[in-house]
């Protein structure tokens, strides 16, 4: 059987190839060495490119219609993201087909709006407390203050309690390491996991731990509900226990045990990134900084901490936070092609990797016009009419759109109100701010910031 987009047209035509590729290794050494710079370079080349990485039979798409197309319409991500298995386990992020519309219908619940609402009570306590702990001429790694934030976060949005703030301590002392020996194995032949090396011992040791620290806490869980079915913890975890299917059938322990890792391991990397990316780009943008403060000033009284029910009115913040999104986004989505499928008038094998790179669609200046200038107003709702679909995509699209969009959305609004209505954070004289690619997000690879206050 063969797919076929929208092009309805009889005649296909063969993708044309990325220049620059070497015999043997194609373009894996500037593909490996900057990834993003060399996927960036590829719109002027077509809207659908062959890239030569050994082992896979790769296009590129960079039109942002194709890309919207190709999210609809495939949802495998095929065996790079198998990779992350070790780690993220059966999750939702990981499975594929009927599995997966299957438990991410049944995790559903978890996001909807009255339990954001809950969530973001432990959003806006958490972000006041760092506010409070902060002092005037400190000077922060911000973008370390900011992955701890969002793990911390993320972790007492799952776990209440005193157990749960127990496994939260836990897992935020174990993800930091696993995630950073997680990058290295998906990036390498698969084969070298299985050698006795200290880093692959390291790596089942530390998942070995945290799955004993999140079965025990769902041991616990379970048990309570148990005795009182009608108990309602209001975090994730008392939603993914109580999930059922369209059978009646619940989630195994293993089950949840992954959508947790998968919840830890979505909520910390691209929170904490973005929250670093935002501050940075306030300091280096003053006019942007000084709108945001005015309208911090007009809604949180006194510079109190920013509420569920303050979102409404935090326009400018919203705002700043798509731009932050569009500039900063993932590097790399990857769709697997089952079955032969024409995309845009190209005829893409079946077997092959279709990738997508939102950062370069993101920068590309055919479709955001002056795409490093830090414009805030890109989103406003008129000129937002203008984009296509495919056109701004941090949180992908289709059936594998994040499910925890809002939630992320939700966090990064809140505690940039609330940071930002105490303090304005100043960037170091003559440490310049790189880029740096860790797993599938660019992060900043140093952001060193002096606090200053903005009231008493």
């Amino acid at each position: 059987m063969t797919l076929i987009g929208t092009d309805h047209s009889t005649s296909t035509r063969t993708a044309p190839t990325a220049p620059g590729a070497l015999p043997l290794l194609g373009h894996w050494p500037r593909f490996g060495r900057r990834p993003y710079r060399f996927l960036s370079t590829l719109s002027a080349v077509g809207p659908v490119v062959r890239v030569r990485i050994p082992g896979y039979d790769t296009y590129v798409v960079t039109d942002p219609e194709l890309v919207r197309e190709a999210f609809v319409a495939l949802s495998d991500q095929g065996m790079m993201i198998e990779r992350a298995e070790a780690l993220l386990g059966e999750g939702v992020t990981v499975l594929q087909g009927q599995r997966h519309r299957r438990e991410r219908r049944m995790i559903a619940p978890a996001f909807a709006k009255a339990r954001i609402a809950r969530y973001a009570e432990v959003m806006t306590r958490l972000g006041a407390q760092r506010a409070e702990s902060w002092r005037a001429g400190q000077v922060l790694a911000v973008n370390e203050q900011m992955h701890d934030l969002a793990l911390r976060t993320v972790a007492g949005a799952l776990f209440t309690g005193e157990l749960g703030a127990e496994t939260a301590e836990h897992i935020h002392r174990l993800l930091p390491p696993v995630m950073t020996l997680l990058s290295r194995r998906v990036t390498r032949p698969a084969w070298i996991d299985r050698l006795p090396l200290p880093g692959n011992r390291r790596f089942d040791a530390l998942v070995a731990e945290m799955k004993a620290a999140t079965g025990a806490i769902i041991t616990a869980y379970r048990a309570e509900l148990a005795a009182d079915p009608d108990l309602d913890h209001g975090d994730l975890l008392d939603t993914l226990l109580k999930a059922r299917d369209e059978n009646g059938d619940a989630l195994t322990d293993s089950q949840v045990h992954d959508e947790l890792i998968n919840f830890l391991v979505g909520g910390t990397e691209a929170i904490g990134a973005t929250l670093a990316w935002v501050f940075h780009e306030l300091a280096v943008n003053p006019e942007v900084e000084r709108a945001l403060h005015a309208e911090l000033d007009a809604v949180l009284e006194n510079g109190r901490a920013a509420e569920f029910t303050d979102l409404a009115r935090l326009d400018v913040t919203k705002r700043v936070v798509l731009e932050t999104l569009r500039k900063y986004s993932p590097w790399l989505t990857v769709r697997h092609v089952p079955e032969t499928y024409v995309l845009g008038g190209v005829e893409i094998p079946s077997g092959s990797m279709l990738f997508v790179c939102p950062v370069a669609v993101h920068r590309d200046p055919a479709i955001h016009p002056d795409p490093l200038r830090f414009d805030p107003d890109r989103w406003l709702p008129d000129r937002m009419a203008e984009l296509s679909r495919g056109a701004h995509i941090p949180f992908g699209m289709g059936a594998r759109q994040c499910p925890g969009n809002i939630f992320a959305l939700t966090e990064i609004a809140l505690q940039v109100a609330t940071l930002g209505a105490r303090w304005r954070l100043r960037p170091m004289p003559g440490i310049p701010v790189r880029e740096t690619v860790i797993g599938a997000l660019v992060h900043p690879q140093r952001l060193p910031m002096q606090v200053e206050a903005r009231r008493p």
